[in-house]
């Protein structure tokens, strides 16, 4: 992304909402230019508008940050997070903590599978769906098939700092692959215990069940 692209994202976190005039002046270009990038950062999903009433006349288009475009600014929530968990864990006994997380993959899952019946789709098409909807998450999914199974790769985690300090948050992804999946996994390797990426494999054994 180019700089005048982050000193958008950036006015708009600080000051909220702005018009193609006040991220002009705001950025030091011409109004022409600012929206050019901004209809860039538009069609990222960064950046939406709407229509806001000023005084007498036509209505404004304001600027404002996707829920997207805010986690391009994660710090200052990662520490509140933090923050909160520790005090979960101070606050909760172990395996209450343990069960809030499981309880959150069982509503993502409920969440992204609504009606539909996961059960009955074949594999591939289970796989496929939850690589969607990890991928809305934030991770970096793939999975292929191999001689023993399927195995399912997260190549970047957003969970990964969070981990760090409080690794119970990994039973959230872990829980939401099988409960999509509809069958165990078994976790292999993990990017927090030094391996490359995180693999989880299905076993043929569950898929022929």
């Amino acid at each position: 992304m180019s700089t005048t692209r982050d000193k958008v994202l950036q006015t708009l976190l600080t000051r909220q909402r702005c018009t193609i005039n006040e991220l002009a002046d705001a950025v030091g270009i011409n109004p022409i230019s600012v929206r050019h990038h901004v209809n860039k950062l538009e069609a990222s999903g960064l950046v939406s508008a709407e229509e806001e009433r000023h005084g007498v006349g036509r209505p404004r288009l304001v600027y404002f940050l996707t829920e997207k475009g805010m986690e391009r600014f994660p710090s200052r929530y990662l520490k509140l997070t933090v923050r909160l968990l520790k005090q979960l864990k101070e606050t909760l006994p172990a395996p209450m903590v343990g069960e809030l997380f499981s309880q959150m993959a069982n509503d993502l899952a409920a969440d992204y599978a609504g009606e539909m019946d996961i059960s009955s789709l074949p594999m591939d098409e289970r796989l496929n769906l939850v690589q969607n909807v990890l991928s809305t998450e934030g991770f970096n999914v793939e999975w292929e098939q191999k001689d023993d199974g399927y195995h399912i790769r997260e190549v970047s985690c957003p969970y990964l700092h969070v981990g760090q300090s409080h690794p119970e948050i990994c039973a959230v992804d872990e829980t939401l692959i099988s409960n999509m999946l509809n069958v165990p996994i078994e976790k292999v390797t993990c990017i927090l215990h030094g391996d490359s990426f995180c693999t989880y494999i299905v076993p043929k054994l569950a898929t022929t069940e």
